[in-house]
């Protein structure tokens, strides 16, 4: 379907021909009229899949039509800063022939930032793109007037969830016009998040699109590997490609697993740099330009990066661990082989982590190939699901003392 199909306005249609936009996705084609209609909406849809313009098209072509006013009009919640920073940047291309202004509102900053928010606030941009935590301080002022606005978008609403700001929505939904168009957009839809449908969704239109699979572009191997040979076994492999790759992803489950791998990288002469939640905001945008701009050659993460971002020319993804989440394997390895490039992604195997893995065999629908371990290094485990043996408690016979 070509995106002429839905009849935009002449400056949002000019916008979207320059910028290349030609044919919508799968998510676009099913979302952009029931959003048009004014329907509520969940959706299930991954990233990389266009869910951004999704909403934010037929969002911005409704504003042309609203009477212009000094208040905010529509506000997008997300669950991190770089990901409210991104759909911003969205926004301004697409709205760029357009009246419409947008800004992002996320904590971290300084409080020349609070200012320069609030000031967006009190002027009415008509978006405010913005993380949970950072609206309800900006709520509690009275300098914050919600009368005007119409549209509530709620992304990756599973990952806010998970996250904890479950509380903090429904917070944020009772100080908001109960007469307004309600947008909720997951990646999955567990339980929880369709008891949140049900409470800030009227009707609701539903999509459910099938979870993607891995890019064809992406070569899946992975090791069998003790935890203690890891660090060893990606310094090995990063040697080995030598300089061939421009952009390595390292994913890790934990900070402290990020910053011991950046610093044995560091040791053996390969820089690399980290990108987790213990990094001030400075650091973590400073962090992204540079590995953008191939300065940093190595980044290693956690899952902070797994969705939403988008960083062209990734060639390698290396899962350090064997992600709890089936779904979020894909998350990660689909960070390389972007826009029909290819790209590689390696996972490490412990033997604690067989069954995890077979599941996410079983969500790609494809076994993914075995290695052996280098030359050097020691025996690896076997490929097979480590089975807990039960203790059997040990009964005593003892015998009554005689009075």
């Amino acid at each position: 379907m070509n995106f002429t199909t839905f009849k935009f306005g002449n400056e949002l249609q000019e916008g979207l021909d320059i910028m290349g936009f030609d044919k919508a996705t799968p998510i676009q084609e099913q979302a952009i009229p029931i959003i048009q209609e004014g329907r509520d909406l969940i959706a299930c849809a991954q990233t990389g899949t266009g869910k951004t313009a999704a909403f934010v098209l037929p969002i911005l072509d409704k504003l042309t039509t609203i009477h212009s006013s000094n208040k905010v009009k529509a506000i997008i919640i997300a669950p991190t800063r770089e990901l409210a920073k991104q759909i911003d940047m969205q926004i301004e291309g697409f709205a760029y022939f357009t009246n419409s202004s947008s800004y992002p509102i996320y904590g971290g900053g300084t409080g020349v930032e609070f200012d320069n928010q609030k000031q967006a606030l009190k002027k009415g941009a008509d978006i405010i793109i913005c993380t949970p935590g950072r609206l309800l301080a900006h709520l509690d002022f009275d300098y914050f007037d919600t009368s005007a606005v119409e549209f509530l978008i709620l992304d990756e609403a599973d990952r806010m969830l998970d996250m904890g700001f479950y509380d903090d929505i429904i917070t944020i939904t009772k100080q908001l016009p109960k007469k307004r168009q309600t947008l909720m957009f997951s990646a999955t839809m567990p339980p929880k998040i369709r008891e949140l449908a049900t409470k800030l969704l009227k009707n609701p239109a539903s999509i459910s699109l099938a979870i993607s699979k891995p890019a064809a572009g992406i070569t899946q191997t992975a090791y069998m590997c003790h935890d203690s040979q890891k660090v060893n076994l990606v310094r090995e492999i990063l040697r080995a490609k030598g300089k061939d790759i421009s952009h390595v992803l390292i994913f890790a489950s934990s900070i402290k697993s990020v910053r011991e791998i950046k610093k044995t990288l560091t040791k053996a002469g390969m820089r690399a740099s980290e990108m987790h939640s213990g990094l001030e905001q400075e650091q973590r945008e400073e962090t992204i330009r540079d590995f953008k701009s191939k300065k940093i050659r190595i980044l290693v993460a956690t899952d902070i990066l797994s969705r939403g971002i988008d960083i062209k020319g990734i060639e390698l993804v290396i899962n350090y661990e064997v992600p709890h989440d089936a779904e979020d394997y894909v998350h990660r390895i689909g960070r390389t082989a972007r826009a029909d490039s290819t790209g590689e992604a390696i996972t490490f195997i412990n033997p604690k982590q067989v069954r995890d893995f077979m599941d996410i065999e079983k969500l790609i629908e494809k076994e993914v190939p075995k290695l052996n371990l280098p030359q050097g290094f020691e025996t690896a485990p076997e490929y097979q699901i480590v089975h807990k043996e039960k203790t059997k408690k040990k009964w005593q016979n003892f015998k009554k003392k005689a009075n």
